[in-house]
């Protein structure tokens, strides 16, 4: 099995450079690959993934040595596993939302001895059978990372018991969906999210887990100094729309139709320009 390469930065106590991707396109993944990126996150809770799309974009990230995040619906266990089970590298969990439900989620995800996740090894994770049974089982549990997104107010009553858990790698903080939560959409400044945030990372960091959020390249040092050891940076939604918007504005300069700049050479009249075709072809 291809170990992690977030798991082994983290272990070694390097920060971790993740990317998101929206768009539906492998290419995406690997050209965030091809850049430099240790991680890309693909969507399933928001966007219509598909799971054929998804398997391209874990192929692509895999030919750069990148490591693949899906963040996986709330459903059935096999929502949380076919992810795996193609072999991306890690899932994370949105809405944790207490003791109990992270509990779940670890038995449906991890192997013996630690859970029950549900066993095949027919599949890319396994190497189509080709993997001793057992060996497949500890390696998944040790080169497979599950994160749980701590993004409501209603898990931090449980925070202390939950990062205490066995069994899953990382608390990840979502500042957006936890703005909503307190009632404050957007207030990236609210006491209380701010508080949560450092929060976050400490009592992760605790209990012997990583922590991981988002971020950007002007908050980036100071994620860091709080203990975030995963920082997802940047979508690929928001390049391409700011790329377009900038060229867009190229426009608004122009010289209108029929004024050409100062120093140009005017462009010809429909009736000169038919007079000196009529010519020529005489």
């Amino acid at each position: 099995m291809r170990a992690s390469r977030v798991l082994r930065k983290l272990r070694a106590g390097e920060i971790v450079s993740c990317f998101k991707m929206n768009l539906s396109e492998p290419r995406v993944a690997e050209i965030a690959g091809i850049a430099g990126f240790d991680c890309v996150w693909a969507d399933q809770e928001h966007i219509g993934l598909d799971w054929s799309v998804l398997a391209g974009c874990i192929w692509a990230s895999k030919s750069q040595d990148t490591d693949l995040l899906v963040r996986v619906p709330r459903g059935s266990y096999s929502d949380y596993v076919r992810p795996l089970e193609m072999d991306a590298t890690g899932i994370m969990v949105p809405h944790i939302m207490g003791l109990e439900d992270a509990r779940k989620v670890i038995e449906m995800t991890r192997f013996h001895p630690t859970g029950r996740r549900p066993i095949d090894g027919g599949n890319a994770d396994g190497a189509y059978t080709a993997m001793d049974f057992n060996a497949y089982l500890e390696e998944a549990n040790r080169e497979r990372f599950i994160i749980f997104q701590i993004e409501d107010p209603e898990p931090l009553e449980d925070l202390e018991a939950i990062a205490a858990l066995d069994g899953y790698d990382m608390l990840f903080f979502g500042p957006g969906d936890f703005s909503q939560g307190i009632g404050a959409p957007g207030q990236w400044d609210h006491p209380r999210l701010l508080e949560t945030r450092i929060r976050v990372a400490e009592v992760a960091r605790k209990h012997g887990k990583f922590a991981g959020t988002v971020g950007g390249p002007g908050n980036l040092s100071d994620l860091v100094s709080m203990g975030y050891q995963f920082v997802s940076v940047g979508a690929d939604v928001v390049g391409l729309t700011r790329y377009c918007q900038e060229l867009v504005k190229s426009f608004a300069g122009a010289p209108a139709a029929g004024s050409p700049a100062a120093g140009a050479p005017a462009l010809p009249t429909s009736k000169s320009y038919l007079e000196n075709q009529t010519t020529s072809a005489k």
